[in-house]
């Protein structure tokens, strides 16, 4: 029989110890709570994240592998750079977060449903308005073409997850957002948990003991808190 931890409605920084997270499935750690500012921000400062479809509650997971990305080895190559040529796509961060979360969330083709249900948009919104998330957008004149969101938390910075309505759409805003995060000194991205078309962008898997040393030095540090707006003519030409 499976038996996870129940979280106490009253301590939203309390979570289990991830490394007693379940093999099967993997990293599944705890159930219940909310998500509130102070519950996210505290499992994220934990190497935790929820995850869960509509109709369960919220699930809390911190799987072995963990896969992440190194800022300083995101680059565009040059297949992008051709993929890129002549195109009038421009760069925006924190203009429109709501919209590339609902973007994230459109079911893939081949998906029938999505992990960012409502309540996950609404609590992901807040941690925005507050300077905690953050997206980086593409644009082809007014239209949306592409985009990630995440949360940063000390120099961590923790991705949900990336769309595109064009072909190099989200890997754009991957790598525009990697070289930002490089030049404020943060070295990692988390990206939860590994698939192919992750590791195809470059990238790596970290045991999860390795990530959790990660993740408690690098959230003590200072970030860059409150919104990024103002950075987003430091995105135009750090691809080059």
């Amino acid at each position: 029989m499976l038996t996870l931890p129940l979280l106490d409605s009253s301590q939203p920084e309390h979570f289990p110890d991830p490394r007693n997270a379940l093999r099967d499935p993997n990293g599944l750690l705890a159930f219940g709570g909310d998500l509130s500012p102070q519950r996210l921000l505290a499992a994220y400062a934990q190497g935790i994240f929820p995850w869960f479809n509509e109709e369960d509650p919220p699930l809390w997971w911190s799987p072995d592998p963990r896969c992440v990305f190194h800022t300083a080895d995101l680059q565009a190559n040059r297949s992008l750079r051709r993929q890129l040529a002549g195109k009038s796509w421009r760069l925006t961060i924190d203009h429109a977060f709501r919209q590339v979360v609902e973007a994230c969330a459109a079911p893939r083709p081949g998906q029938s449903g999505t992990w960012i249900v409502p309540d996950m948009m609404d609590a992901y919104t807040t941690l925005y308005s507050l300077g905690h998330a953050h997206s980086v957008e593409v644009w082809e004149g007014d239209r949306l073409v592409g985009g990630i969101y995440g949360v940063a938390i000390g120099r961590l910075f923790c991705g949900e997850s990336m769309f595109s309505r064009e072909s190099g759409g989200s890997k754009l805003a991957l790598i525009a957002l990697a070289q930002l995060l490089r030049s404020w000194n943060f070295p990692l991205i988390d990206a939860q948990v590994s698939n192919p078309h992750l590791l195809s962008l470059g990238a790596a898997e970290y045991s999860r003991a390795r990530f959790l040393r990660a993740v408690a030095q690098l959230t003590q540090l200072p970030g860059q808190p409150g919104s990024w707006v103002e950075f987003t003519p430091l995105l135009s030409g750090r691809l080059g």
